[in-house]
């Protein structure tokens, strides 16, 4: 899958000037089963523990912590309140929200949605902290659920709004489950993924996160 379609590269200007000086970066990943790890078979299998891996493979020298806080069936609102303790006890670099499938299964209203998002970016941004929204996932179950697609497309407004990363997890997983028919993603229950559906996760947030931190360097100076 094309590397744009799995997330639009947006700076992390914080991250990348702390890089500079520090060897050591801390990340704080929070929202619902998708980050607690619901479905793997055991904690390591979790994204966020595979994503540490992945990250300190390609940021040579680097020593990534991941804090894992995610908390199975919850919405939105509840994770921006938690965000805010959170950041302030661990004081994180970067903020690695996983949102969206709760509050479309809740029927969450979206203009309350966006106005959560919204606000809790907002907030990181005036406490220096960069932040990642992890979308939505994929699955067979919801395929033609209109209120999914709601929530997945409002998602990706606000952070073209925001000008923040935005991870197209539906859209990856789309992809894969079209063209790889062969490759289960899933758990037993066809809504919580499997070890290699978390796998499959961490390398998309990793390659997105790697892009977007240097992407002032690769882009060409104006003449």
């Amino acid at each position: 899958m094309p590397a744009v379609d799995i997330a639009a590269p947006a700076p992390l200007p914080n991250l990348a000037e702390l890089l500079k000086s520090r060897k050591v970066v801390k990340i704080l990943a929070i929202g619902s089963s998708s980050t607690l790890g619901i479905g793997a078979t055991s904690g390591i299998q979790s994204y966020p523990a595979q994503l540490s891996l992945i990250l300190e493979a390609a940021l040579k020298g680097v020593d990534v912590e991941i804090l894992n806080r995610g908390v199975a069936g919850e919405i939105a609102e509840s994770t921006a309140e938690r965000i805010r303790s959170e950041v302030a006890l661990s004081k994180p670099d970067l903020v690695l929200w996983q949102l969206g499938t709760n509050d479309a299964l809740a029927h969450v209203p979206l203009d309350e949605l966006e106005e959560t998002v919204k606000s809790t970016v907002e907030w990181l941004r005036e406490n220096k902290v960069d932040v990642v929204l992890v979308g939505l996932q994929y699955t067979s179950r919801f395929a033609k659920d209109q209120n999914y697609f709601a929530v997945r497309d409002l998602l990706q407004k606000i952070a073209a709004d925001e000008n923040i990363l935005y991870i197209r997890r539906y859209d990856a997983m789309q992809f894969i489950a079209k063209t790889r028919a062969n490759l289960d993603m899933m758990s037993r229950d066809n809504f919580h993924l499997n070890d290699l559906g978390y796998h499959c996760m961490a390398e998309h947030v990793a390659h997105a996160v790697i892009v977007s931190l240097y992407l002032r360097r690769l882009r060409p100076k104006a003449p």
